[in-house]
């Protein structure tokens, strides 16, 4: 058995981009689109580990994502976590979980998917301003 991607449905293109490849940091692999059958596929991963890849799914018709078709969360190691959520917070995305521990955090994708940020490897010693930062929403 080998992994190949996971998919999360979105609704809107390039605000989920801003998240996944500007925020996240994840590159374009590949896209696809199906005029028949109306949607949009595009593939993106880490740089250099090109075979854990995340499926953005755009469907053209206009469609209501709830629990069930969602997903649980997306996991990425960081190596450092408390710059990696001081970068998302100044694209202006919220961090619902923030890294209290120096070394977990929770942000959401503007679809509501919750990705967890891990920093790789020991915890960072903890520090403010994330320490005394409570959490927000869920994650």
């Amino acid at each position: 058995m080998k992994y190949l991607h996971t998919m999360v449905r979105v609704t809107d293109v390039e605000a989920s981009l801003r998240f996944y490849r500007d925020g996240l940091g994840l590159k374009e692999i590949r896209r696809a689109e199906n005029e028949k059958g109306r949607y949009t596929l595009i593939f993106l991963a880490p740089e250099g580990q090109e075979d854990a890849q995340v499926e953005l799914t755009y469907n053209w018709d206009p469609e209501v994502y709830t629990g069930g078709r969602n997903f649980g969360h997306l996991a990425y190691a960081v190596t450092d976590i408390y710059a990696f959520c001081a970068h998302m917070q100044k694209l202006g995305f919220l961090i619902n979980r923030p890294p209290r521990d120096g070394r977990m955090a929770f942000v959401r994708s503007p679809d509501n998917i919750s990705v967890e940020i891990l920093q790789d490897g020991a915890a960072l010693p903890q520090a403010e301003p994330w320490l005394s930062m409570p959490n927000t929403g869920s994650w």
